[in-house]
């Protein structure tokens, strides 16, 4: 699933990228990208670096794919060492590692679950071991399930997402914040569904509307401290997350509902993520960015 060879080519944003449906299998969560049929672009080829970061040391949770592996390849080529969060998915994490290492940028990989509040202290502990310092952390790992019935989400569930979309989002800021001078940022990421709640994924929206507050209260705080706190809200982007929490039919029409008639691909996220992370968004903090294809979100 690319778009033409030449990203800077001007194209009609309808048909950059393939329009469902989509012959894509399911899979177990999280979800792997090396097992989906169709692979999710994040700029492997196209996404060309200007020195915007150079120097900067970065945390992504959730690097191993997607949208974090499409910010972890930006950012490498911007000029950045990047720490890789991940829970387990060992072959996609090697990957984005890959890609980072190949722009000249150091990757550190970090398996774990940052349901627990140690161990997002120890991601913290092994950038500063690593890099010296911490100068941007992207909170960016999320769990989401489709239920058709508020009956069909167990009380696990619930807890285990917000554990992950909320919970790991304020350990990991609160730990990495005594290590971040002026000028360092947080970008945190959101949803469409923060505005437009899927009556399928109750609790995911109402961490995404979390995250939008948190966001915002977040950057009133940290101002004085030259910290900035912004957020990404993607509409439908397809990564590995789809086929593992969505059934079927949900996958196969992905992204159809948008005015773009199509899903989002992690690359196209990119620009947005360096532009947050970078010297670009100096007067911007508690500010959301809106990535949705058009769906509205006023």
């Amino acid at each position: 699933m690319n778009s033409t060879s030449d990203p800077n080519k001007q194209q009609d944003p309808q048909e950059k990228f393939d329009q469902p449906p989509f012959n894509e299998s399911t899979q177990s969560e999280p979800g792997e990208e090396s097992e989906m049929n169709i692979k999710p672009d994040h700029g492997e080829e196209s996404y060309k670096g200007s020195g915007k970061l150079v120097g900067r040391k970065a945390i992504i949770t959730g690097g191993d794919s997607g949208i974090g592996k499409a910010a972890a390849i930006a950012f490498a080529r911007e000029g950045a060492d990047v720490l890789i969060s991940y829970l387990n998915e060992e072959e996609d994490a090697r990957d984005t590692a890959k890609w980072v290492e190949q722009a000249g940028r150091k990757a550190v990989l970090v398996p774990g679950d940052i349901c627990d509040e140690n161990h997002c202290k120890a991601i913290v502990q092994r950038a500063v071991d690593e890099f010296g310092q911490i100068d941007i952390l992207v909170n960016n790992a999320a769990f989401q399930m489709a239920r058709e019935s508020m009956q069909e989400i167990s009380s696990e569930e619930f807890d285990k997402t917000f554990k992950t979309n909320v919970y790991a989002m304020f350990y990991l800021c609160k730990a990495a914040e005594p290590h971040m001078k002026p000028g360092s940022t947080i970008i945190n990421t959101t949803s469409v569904n923060a505005y437009k709640p899927s009556p399928m994924l109750l609790p995911y929206a109402a961490t995404k509307g979390a995250i939008q507050n948190f966001t915002a209260n977040l950057g009133q705080i940290l101002a004085d401290k030259g910290i900035r706190v912004n957020c990404v809200a993607p509409g439908p982007i397809w990564t590995p997350l789809i086929p593992a929490t969505m059934k079927e039919e949900a996958v196969k029409s992905f992204g159809k509902d948008t005015p773009m008639k199509r899903p989002g691909q992690p690359v196209e996220l990119s620009a947005i993520y360096v532009l947050l992370a970078s010297e670009g968004s100096s007067y911007m903090t508690g500010s959301t960015v809106q990535v949705t294809g058009g769906t509205p979100t006023i």
